[in-house]
């Protein structure tokens, strides 16, 4: 039997939160659990959640550490066999569960998966652009620009993620691209070609606003993943070849905007994986 965990990371979103839990508890087949990660939220979520949906497991962090600690504290707990995440402010359509678990039977090889989505922002549909379009199969280099796999969208076999490692909780944002490029490196990654997924956007507290210079979070990611030599020699240049227009853009912007000490930090991750890189990606 194929069971799934759900791990909805959250902090102070309250008014949002329901409607995510509403969309899981209406699945079918039915979730194993939902685990509702709370990074120490102050305003009254998961006394909201304890009266409204009292099966949902509620696992509190004592101070806020961001949504990797928070997926990883509730992946610690987390009993299914596959794991669904959910961003506090998306919500999934109905089916969405029963459509990757038809995908997985008819193609088991797989350990990852994701399903497309529709795009909410400011209550208006809106089309991605076509440098956000989802594929599937091997899609590292693919990635490598921005993030291309979705985390309200994924399903993950846990096993998998013992093996690469949960997410890096030293990143305050761009702590998914950063996972999904360890996986996809080694792995394919499956996709359902219809939205299961509302993504919403264009309120005040989403992560790119806190963080809007994103690149820097990427940098530092492929940075650490051309350390760690498990690229293949092919997705070593094409990592190169983006960390190095990453990195020349965003330090001409740190330069003008006086981000001095940043950016004199990220270039003594840059500088070691720019200075070995082939002779034709120059």
């Amino acid at each position: 039997m194929e069971t799934i965990s759900v791990i909805i990371p959250v902090f102070n979103r309250r008014e949002l939160l329901p409607r995510a839990i509403l969309s899981v508890i209406q699945q079918r087949p039915a979730p194993l659990e939902i685990l509702i990660a709370d990074d120490a939220s102050t305003d009254g979520s998961c006394e909201t959640l304890e009266r409204d949906f009292p099966g949902v497991r509620v696992l509190r962090l004592e101070s806020n550490q961001g949504p990797a600690a928070a997926r990883n504290h509730a992946l610690a707990q987390a009993k299914g066999r596959w794991i669904a995440f959910l961003d506090s402010d998306d919500a999934w359509m109905p089916g969405k569960l029963r459509a990757q678990l038809d995908f997985l039977r008819a193609h088991p090889e797989y350990r990852i998966l994701q399903t497309e989505e529709l795009w909410i922002r400011n209550g208006k549909r809106v089309n991605p652009m076509k440098k956000h379009q989802k594929h599937g199969g091997w899609i590292y280099e693919r990635c490598l620009p921005l993030c291309l796999i979705s985390p309200s969208a994924v399903m993950i076999e846990r096993s998998l993620l013992e093996e690469v490692g949960p997410f890096d909780e030293s990143y305050p944002a761009c702590e998914d691209y950063e996972l999904w490029l360890r996986i996809a490196s080694r792995h394919p990654v499956g996709l359902v070609p219809k939205p299961y997924v509302f993504k919403y956007g264009g309120h005040s507290d989403q992560r790119s606003r806190e963080f809007p210079a994103m690149d820097r979070f990427r940098i530092r990611a492929m940075a650490k993943i051309l350390s760690l030599g498990i690229l293949s020699e092919s997705q070593s240049r094409a990592t190169v070849s983006e960390l190095a227009q990453k990195s020349e853009i965003y330090f001409r912007g740190a330069e003008k905007h006086g981000s001095l000490e940043e950016s004199r930090e990220l270039r003594e991750l840059v500088t070691p994986a720019l200075s070995a890189r082939p002779q034709e990606s120059l």
